[in-house]
């Protein structure tokens, strides 16, 4: 029972600072991205952390399928922001090359 408890505790967790930190900052990279911008140091580092805990915490939320929609959600939304992210920077460097 304790380590149910103590799962369930991780998971609240981890869901808070999805809302309150990781969805909002990958919200404004997203933006950033659309807009034709290039990812910052800053906004690298945001994303690997991301990688680095999702394969961290992966193993807890496998027996969690209520939550199934909403990793793959994320992993879509950080997909999204690295294709549009290389796809400015391949813009950049052409831009660079013909001026």
């Amino acid at each position: 029972m304790a380590d149910q408890s103590k799962e369930a505790g991780i998971i609240t967790v981890l869901m808070l600072r999805l809302e309150r930190e990781r969805l909002p900052m990958a919200l404004d990279i997203m933006a950033k991205v659309d807009r034709g911008e290039r990812l910052g140091d800053w906004d690298i580092v945001f994303l690997e952390k991301v990688c680095t805990d999702a394969r961290r915490t992966r193993s807890l939320l496998d027996g969690h399928h209520e939550y199934d929609v909403l990793i793959v959600s994320m992993i879509h939304l950080y997909k999204m922001i690295t294709d549009k992210a290389l796809e400015n920077e391949r813009q950049t460097q052409t831009n660079a090359y013909t001026h």
